[in-house]
């Protein structure tokens, strides 16, 4: 259900599903339904369990850290609805989340985190049990800087990647042959000019001011061929592009070596389209989405189109936070914190956006969302209202209908959804 222009987002229909088929083991552990092939459709949310400590003043997000560590769930398949299936107890804050390609390990950025002189927060790794899904924690290591708050892993399966928003550094981990990471063989850290407290397109009226404090390295992930690895610092207000060293795990700047963004607008999280062509970033204070043309290359990036997150007419503050494209490439989700919603756009020729609609989360705060993996489904993890909500998504329109399922969860961060049944 899209809300269109001048109508509330609020007004809608809440429509209950029923779970059935599902059994939860003792352990954590989750067992197939009847007829689901060889596992289950699982999901695992990463939340902040402890209080955010030792940070800038400046922090204007400070969970109260209501989560429990990483949350297990089973999904019904049929009706997106989530049941609780365990939890891995953590109070470290794994607040992000991110699967090999085989689908047998999940590692884990610990936000909270503090170890050695540096503090440095830590990344964890875990097998994954193709049978039921439970977690089994293989080790944990320092993750380069201080706060990470995202990881990825390389398209060769063998590197983590991780951005360390209050350290300003992104970092390669190795991943060992049984899976455990090793110690870091690169670790970059952002220098530069910090952008202003007042963001080039904030709206009016708007106190969204962040992270313009000193560098915050908010997301790292490799182009799909794996030969480039970029990352946004927010307080920088750029995009840095490096060529990446497959063999030894080390970074060298590309030429240029990054991009600006408007100034203070403060890039947080990137998308590559499908083709590979078109990256499109969300910017948190600015509440924008810019599209840049991508040389695979080169790893150069041109920036083209700037679109609003936002509807025509908004008043008063709100933080970008999340970006989705959906897997055939037609549409575009941006999140937008304070004002509660998914923005969706229509890909245009050429990649450019056009805004078609939004719809409101049932929660507040969106902090991410993440598809299921046939795409009928978005999960969005609501951080301070406490509950992940569902959707089913119109793959015709790129509408978002409200299923009726919340589920409970202290401070979701992210999402990630994992088919058993898939053999790797």
């Amino acid at each position: 259900m899209t809300i269109p222009l001048g109508h509330s987002r609020r007004s809608f229909l809440r429509t209950s599903f029923a779970l059935a088929g599902t059994t939860v083991l003792a352990d954590g552990g989750l067992r197939a339904q009847a007829g689901d092939g060889a596992g289950p459709l699982v999901a695992y949310v990463g939340t902040f369990s402890s209080p955010l400590h030792d940070v800038l003043k400046t922090q204007v997000d400070l969970p109260p850290g209501n989560g429990r560590g990483i949350h297990v769930f089973r999904v019904d398949r049929a009706t997106g609805a989530l049941a609780p299936a365990g939890v891995y107890e953590a109070g470290t804050s794994p607040s992000c989340l991110a699967a090999n390609a085989s689908g047998t390990r999940l590692y884990s950025a610990n936000e909270t985190d503090r170890v050695g002189d540096d503090k440095e927060g830590t990344v964890s790794a875990f097998a994954i049990d193709r049978a039921d899904g439970k977690l089994e924690l293989l080790g944990t290591v320092p993750s380069g800087g201080a706060g990470p708050t995202f990881v990825s892993v390389h398209p060769s399966g063998r590197f983590v990647l991780v951005a360390n928003y209050f350290g300003g550094s992104i970092a390669v981990l190795p991943i060992l042959p049984d899976g455990r990471l090793g110690a870091a063989t690169d670790v970059q850290r952002d220098v530069g000019e910090i952008g202003p407290t007042r963001a080039t397109n904030a709206p009016p009226g708007s106190f969204a001011v962040s992270g313009h404090d000193r560098t915050h390295a908010h997301m790292v992930q490799a182009d799909r061929a794996g030969r480039f690895v970029l990352h946004v610092d927010l307080g920088l207000d750029r995009i840095f592009v490096r060529r990446f060293d497959e063999q030894k795990g080390t970074l060298t700047p590309a030429d240029p070596t990054a991009v600006p963004l408007p100034p203070g607008d403060g890039p947080r999280h990137f998308a590559f389209h499908p083709d590979g062509r078109w990256l499109y970033s969300v910017q948190e204070e600015g509440s924008t989405i810019v599209l840049f043309d991508y040389d695979g290359a080169t790893g150069h990036l041109a920036a083209r189109q700037t679109i609003s997150t936002l509807p025509p007419g908004f008043v008063g503050s709100s933080f970008g936070s999340e970006i989705l494209v959906s897997a055939d490439g037609r549409f575009v989700y941006a999140g937008n914190r304070l004002h509660d919603t998914i923005a969706i756009f229509a890909v245009g020729a050429g990649g450019t956006l056009t805004f078609v609609g939004e719809e409101w989360t049932r929660g507040d705060y969106p902090r991410s969302f993440s598809f299921d993996p046939t795409g009928r489904f978005l999960y969005c993890c609501n951080q301070r209202a406490d509950n992940v909500a569902v959707f089913r998504v119109d793959r015709r329109t790129g509408g978002l209908a409200f299923t009726g399922s919340w589920s409970p969860v202290g401070n979701p961060s992210m999402i990630v959804l994992l088919d058993l049944a898939t053999v790797p």
